[in-house]
């Protein structure tokens, strides 16, 4: 299970009730900022949320509305926060954008308290655990080198207690051994595998977070199936002629790669100042009705879902 926590969810330039693009995404004890606006140290502080373990940030792209907070960030952990690393993630581009913000205006030939790697990725997996990974994936936004992001729970088989109690398995280690894929033998001689107390594979939650974007069709296979869908929406469809100028997408566009990508559910942020959310909820819920338009400081769960 998943977490997602906006903390700005503007479009180019805050407003008075939006602050730029940001969110902490949490499984379990890891955290992740994917991107890093103006403003951003403030809205984690306000949520209430704070720094701890918040070791790693994903960048979409370099576009300054997206990256600006780092230096902050990053002034604030050098004088007030003790952290054990950082690590920022991203495509070669954004890195670049993001070097020269850190190393030439903050730090200016100053060494950090705390490892400070800048990671270059590629599209594919870029982090994983025993029990969730995270993978990168292209997303076309002009001439900007832009990534997506997938976390996804690793399939796993429920235990089975109703079975492991009839076989007399005892609570405790025996258990989480069974779970981990090897066999037990009881006090009185007889062997449990995990083919007996454990049940069929079952996938986990999927969460795919694109960013800004400019078109859909290369994201369909990616967002395939996804509990949740958090992808911008930057213009309403009576403006498409200038979002296709931009490379934004309309509410209707990202609705319609919802619906095509069979998604439980969608999440819409980078709202544009010109538009009422209401407006652009009431646009994508014509087409898909699970849509909601983020606010900041919403947080969603996000689970698997039963087909």
């Amino acid at each position: 299970m998943f977490e997602i926590l906006f903390l700005g969810t503007s479009a180019s330039a805050p407003s008075a009730h939006r602050g730029l693009s940001a969110q902490i995404v949490s499984y379990n004890e890891y955290r992740f900022l994917v991107d890093c606006g103006e403003g951003t140290q403030r809205q984690i502080l306000q949520s209430g949320k704070g720094f701890k373990r918040l070791t790693r940030a994903l960048l979409t792209h370099g576009h300054l509305d997206h990256i600006l907070g780092l230096g902050g960030l990053l002034s604030t952990f050098l004088r007030w926060e003790a952290i054990e690393e950082f690590e920022i993630y991203g495509s070669k581009g954004a890195l670049e954008r993001a070097r020269t913000l850190l190393f030439d205006v903050v730090l200016r030939g100053k060494k950090t308290p705390m490892p400070l790697r800048l990671v270059e990725i590629q599209p594919g997996l870029i982090f994983e655990t025993d029990d969730f990974s995270v993978s990168a994936f292209s997303v076309w936004h002009g001439r900007a080198d832009s990534l997506g992001y997938v976390f996804e729970e690793k399939a796993r088989r429920p235990f089975l207690a109703e079975k492991a109690n009839a076989l007399g398995v005892p609570f405790g280690p025996e258990r989480k051994t069974l779970v981990g894929g090897e066999s037990i033998t009881l006090a009185d001689g007889r062997i449990v595998s995990p083919d007996d107390v454990l049940g069929e594979w079952e996938k986990g939650a999927k969460l795919v977070v694109v960013g800004d974007a400019g078109r859909t069709e290369n994201l369909v296979e990616v967002c395939r199936g996804a509990d949740a869908l958090v992808i911008e929406s930057t213009y309403l469809e009576s403006e498409a002629e200038m979002a296709n100028q931009f490379a934004h997408l309309t509410a209707k566009m990202s609705a319609e790669l919802a619906l095509n990508a069979g998604v439980k559910k969608l999440i819409l942020t980078h709202i544009s100042r010109r538009y009422r959310g209401k407006d652009t909820l009431a646009e994508a819920q014509a087409i898909f009705p699970n849509t909601v338009v983020a606010r900041d400081f919403d947080a969603f769960t996000v689970k698997k879902e039963n087909e």
